[in-house]
């Protein structure tokens, strides 16, 4: 069905090529760039060679995403930016700890590769009680890919969130089990957390981080990713700058999104229709994190991102 949808696309492209053409030959000229910069097979391609100044001048292309023992080492200013994020108690050897990390998890982490004639598509589902009601599972779950964060779940909600899983980003406080299938994603905000990973998987001893955290952790180890502590750095000062101390967990993801995919749809984000934030999944409403993450600029940004024709939001209203 989506290769038919494609076909059909690039069939009336074709026809309204040749009405542009027509005319006149400006027209014409402006849409065969823009069908030359395309990178990818979907209507609209997240990065094109030639780009919005907003988005460029935000989105690093070349930016790694993920941890690997090859990228590991880190600058100054990450290290002192991602140092800040801890209490000096939480603070540890992290060449040593790296050593340890890729001795137990994959070292050459695989999303997708480009290619122009695939269209990757990515469902980030976020939280939001605007989900609730929503039905929107079934189209979350035609998705390539299909982001969740921390504890939402889909047992009970399968009509309004749907059922597939492939990615899970967590960290240490909000930790679940995930299937075989499933990537387990660690968002790192100190050395801890990604001493907390190791010990999750082996000697399962680190009980307590500013918290009570799980021992254990139901997961595929050959799936594990970690992202960058200088991808959370730059989706913090390029994307936000610098508002909040730190991204949440939606906005990372959604970041990793526009880089792993060409299509983003974005769904369970910002307020219900009465203005409330609150998860789908608990029965009481709070605001909890919104000074941490600078959460009103968070949704300034996606809103921007909606603007120009980088996502798509689904808000369930």
């Amino acid at each position: 069905m989506i290769r038919r949808r494609r076909v059909i696309f690039m069939s009336l492209a074709v026809a309204f090529a040749t009405f542009l053409y027509t005319c006149g030959n400006n027209n014409f000229i402006y849409f065969e760039s823009l069908q030359r910069n395309k990178q990818c097979a979907c209507s609209f391609c997240t990065s094109n060679e030639d780009d919005d100044p907003w988005f460029t001048q935000r989105y690093k292309q070349f930016i790694e995403p993920l941890l690997t023992r090859s990228n590991s080492a880190l600058s100054k200013e990450v290290y002192s930016w991602w140092q800040s994020l801890q209490f000096a108690s939480h603070r540890a050897n992290y060449t040593a700890v790296i050593e340890k990390l890729f001795k137990i998890f994959p070292d050459n982490p695989q999303v997708m590769d480009t290619e122009p004639d695939l269209c990757r598509t990515c469902a980030v589902v976020g939280n939001s009680g605007n989900l609730l009601g929503s039905h929107y599972g079934k189209l979350i779950d035609i998705h390539d890919f299909v982001f969740r964060m921390n504890k939402g779940p889909t047992k009970g909600f399968e009509t309004d969130v749907g059922t597939k899983t492939t990615h899970r980003v967590i960290y240490p406080e909000s930790a679940v089990d995930v299937d075989n299938s499933t990537h387990l994603v660690l968002a790192p905000f100190k050395t801890l957390d990604l001493q907390w990973l190791i010990s999750a998987f082996t000697t399962k001893d680190i009980k307590r981080t500013y918290k009570n955290v799980r021992t254990t952790i139901q997961a595929n180890k050959n799936k594990v990713m970690v992202l960058h502590p200088a991808f959370m750095k730059y989706v913090y000062e390029s994307w936000l700058q610098k508002h909040g101390r730190y991204p949440s967990t939606g906005f990372l993801v959604l970041v990793l999104a526009l880089h792993v995919c060409d299509e983003v749809n974005v769904f369970g984000f910002g307020a219900d229709k009465n203005g409330n934030w609150h998860h789908y999944f608990e029965k009481v409403r709070n605001n909890a994190g919104a000074q941490e993450h600078g959460r009103n600029f968070e949704n300034e940004i996606t809103v921007q991102l909606l603007t120009k024709m980088k996502i798509q939001i689904f808000r369930g209203w």
